[in-house]
């Protein structure tokens, strides 16, 4: 793998630095100064309408932009993903999310490393099919003979994010009276509060672990069997020797992991263990068998329409010049705000309940991939790199944080995201209620671009002090984005567009987006600490004093 381009090197970041020094933005002026302003930049990707309009850029900045991304190498970049390339340098693996979500048949064959990929994964989507099916037609029992009526997913990172995120967006389909819980935090007030109100005769584990190793997950795990256990005994549904507790195991348990040997060891049956491979990053899982507990409770069917809108991105970005190329062009964007304008956060606003868990999906996503400090081959950065993803779902935001977005000090580029239809269509005193709650999303965009002058405040009747409280500077940027209705394909393609637009950004960075070393010190040092909390007097020597310190406080008060 080459070198990486150093993007402040590029002919593209000299003119990005001219233009910041003389920029002034004013989306008033360029509004009225340019009547086909929205058309223009307003670009669309598979089911995803993007208004770019009131972004803080003019032509002449993103066409600067656009270079920006053909200089630094992102689509041959991009390609060299497609194609199985090591682009995860310091893993030396392939890098194939995309791969996920290739339809049946799929040409030409992907083959890489000497693995038949397309037919590597689309045995695993048979598998998870006919497994769903089975718990779902109620074929699946429990050890008593009672059917499933809760899966419960236990992950953590991408193996929890990603489907507990989907199946908060897409609960309206989950059509077989079967509902998902997720846990995830080895905080054992989690799964003590997931399981508080379920029946341990109706309720199917997913353990989701590659290695199954993973510490939260398997004590997760192991928690949730004792739970099973007592409650089952609890019911005289078992006893209490050892080939019971097996065979219940086997009835209420299956696994997302390749470690099939650690699998059996658990007591779940390797047969129903759904792999998944080295080259898919848990960040990126959600499309493979960490999507297990979707397949069951939205449908087989459902969950291949999501891979389907995340395969359509796919071919959008490989497809597309760069110009048009909407994950591209919200990539350099958000190059533009961070590197040159000096955004530190980015906000993500859906107005949409059903996306609450968006916005911490995405914090995974985008701060795990690119909060890097040295480029893909080593050296250090030569950019600032990342933003601080955050949000909440409209309107309970904007009786929240909207202040500061409005009238603070920060720049903060934000995303509004919409639906022309919603799942539930309810009027209130003869009212569309979906009307009432997109009119806030259109008038925050607005508001947020154009402000509010001193002397339109004063036209209303406010004097004094009053009038520079009331007054809105606007010039915040927005990017709108609106599709037809949340259904599976359009948050397939609303998950991939970001997969791409943080693609983009550590390409012009130069960094590995693939892989995540910053998570594993604390891992390390929470492993040689752990002894110290049990009483182990040469681990509680080994800490600083700060840390000493607080052990001995968990130890004085620990009833």
């Amino acid at each position: 793998m080459s070198a990486p381009i150093d993007a402040t090197a590029t002919t593209a970041w000299a003119e990005l630095d001219a233009h910041r020094s003389a920029f002034a933005p004013d989306l008033r002026g360029w509004f009225a100064d340019d009547p086909d302003r929205a058309s223009r930049l307003t670009l669309t990707v598979a089911d995803l309408h993007v208004d770019l309009s009131k972004n803080l850029v003019t032509d002449d900045i993103l066409a600067s932009l656009v270079r920006l991304a053909e200089q630094t190498g992102v689509a041959d970049r991009y390609a060299a993903m497609l194609t199985g390339e090591h682009i995860n340098t310091t893993e030396d693996r392939a890098v194939l999310h995309t791969a996920l979500r290739r339809p049946p048949g799929a040409t030409p064959p992907l083959v890489v490393d000497g693995q038949d990929v397309d037919h590597d994964v689309q045995s695993v989507l048979d598998a998870m099919d006919a497994f769903a099916e089975r718990v779902r037609s109620g074929e699946w029992k429990g050890i008593t003979g009672r059917t499933v009526t809760h899966v419960v997913n236990i992950g953590i990172g991408g193996s929890d994010l990603g489907p507990a995120m989907i199946f908060e967006a897409l609960k309206p389909y989950a059509d077989a009276g079967i509902q998902a819980r997720f846990v995830s935090n080895i905080d054992p007030a989690d799964i003590a509060l997931k399981t508080a109100d379920l029946d341990p005769e109706t309720t199917l584990f997913v353990v989701a672990s590659k290695t199954f190793t993973t510490l939260e997950t398997l004590t997760n795990a192991r928690l949730a069997r004792d739970w099973l256990w007592a409650g089952l005994a609890e019911a005289g549904a078992i006893g209490e020797d050892e080939a019971s507790r097996t065979d219940a195991v086997a009835h209420h348990f299956v696994a997302v992991s390749t470690a099939l040997d650690k699998v059996a060891a658990f007591g779940i049956d390797p047969a129903n263990a759904f792999g998944f491979w080295d080259w898919v990053g848990g960040r990126y899982s959600v499309d493979s068998a960490i999507g297990l507990s979707l397949a069951i409770t939205l449908g087989p069917e459902a969950f291949r329409e999501v891979l389907a809108g995340f395969h359509a991105v796919d071919e959008h970005v490989r497809t597309t010049p760069l110009a048009q190329n909407v994950p591209v062009v919200m990539g350099v964007l958000n190059v533009w705000y961070n590197n040159f304008l000096g955004a530190q956060t980015h906000a993500v606003l859906p107005y949409a309940q059903q996306l609450h868990r968006f916005a911490a999906y995405l914090q995974q996503l985008t701060m795990e991939s690119n909060g890097k400090s040295v480029r893909w081959d080593g050296t250090p950065v030569t950019t600032g790199t990342g933003e601080i993803f955050w949000g909440e779902p409209g309107t309970n935001g904007q009786h929240a944080f909207y202040q500061l977005i409005h009238q603070g000090t920060q720049l903060i580029p934000a995303e509004f995201i919409a639906f022309a239809n919603p799942a539930f269509p309810l009027e209130a005193d003869g009212r569309d209620v979906h009307g009432l709650f997109l009119a806030n999303f259109l008038a925050q965009t607005k508001a947020l671009a154009f402000g509010k002058t001193a002397e339109e405040v004063e036209a209303e009747g406010t004097t004094g002090p009053l009038v520079a409280a009331r007054t809105f500077a606007g010039n915040r940027p927005t990017t709108s984005i609106f599709a037809p209705a949340l259904t599976p394909r359009v948050l397939g393609e609303l998950v991939a567009l970001y997969e791409h637009i943080t693609f983009t950004q550590g390409v012009i960075w130069g960094i590995n987006s693939f892989d995540q070393w910053g998570v594993e010190l604390g891992k390390q040092l929470a492993l040689q600490i752990a002894p110290a909390l049990e009483g182990d007097a040469a681990a509680f020597d080994a800490q600083d004093a700060s840390t000493r310190a607080l052990l001995d406080y968990y130890r004085e008060h620990r009833v």
